[in-house]
């Protein structure tokens, strides 16, 4: 009696055990062939093209500002090695991201509606050398007290309404007409 393979790419089997073997093999190939009927294809994985604009992330991020022409701001985005030209928000005041790039601050970058990116904001990161206050009308308002101190001159308004002036000398001029009032008046 001779034995002839199932299969041409099967030799035939040896033992009991292996046609066992070879059996529950073929069955599981019918079967996941007829399950790739159900299955969507594969998906093609491509690589990234380096070609062209670099990707806008959303959110917020930092750039270093170089430069300033009106309402458009020259900066170095985080993570890009090139300067792009980015607009101001229109919320955002020239005044103020001017003052930025005098004091070597960063700005605050995020991209608009379309992708553009666009600056929205000033990053104040240290305490400034100088701070100015410029505005037609400063207020400043305490519930207790007031101090203004320079070196050994301060100048302290407290709720109650005592005020004090303290330092080495104090000078005091008037182009018009100078006038002290009080119930009492003490010199010296």
């Amino acid at each position: 009696m001779s034995t002839k393979p199932s299969h041409p790419s099967h030799p035939a089997p040896a033992t009991l055990e292996e046609s066992e073997v070879m059996t529950t093999t073929d069955t599981e190939a019918a079967e996941a062939s007829m399950l790739d009927v159900y299955l969507p294809a594969p998906a093609t994985i491509t690589e990234p093209s380096k070609i062209g604009p670099p990707p806008v992330f959303p959110g917020v991020r930092s750039a270093r500002l170089v430069g300033l022409a009106g309402r458009v701001a020259t900066v170095f985005v985080r993570g890009d090695d090139q300067p792009q030209e980015v607009p101001l928000d229109p919320d955002v005041d020239a005044a103020i991201v001017r003052e930025a790039l005098e004091n070597g601050e960063r700005v605050m970058v995020e991209p608009d509606e379309d992708g553009e990116l666009v600056v929205v904001g000033v990053l104040r990161s240290r305490k400034p050398e100088t701070l100015r206050l410029q505005a037609s009308v400063i207020e400043i308002d305490a519930d207790q007290e007031v101090l203004v101190r320079s070196g050994r001159g301060a100048m302290r308004i407290r709720e109650d309404g005592d005020i004090e002036l303290i330092g080495s000398r104090i000078s005091a001029a008037s182009r018009g007409l100078f006038r002290l009032v009080g119930r009492m008046l003490r010199l010296n």
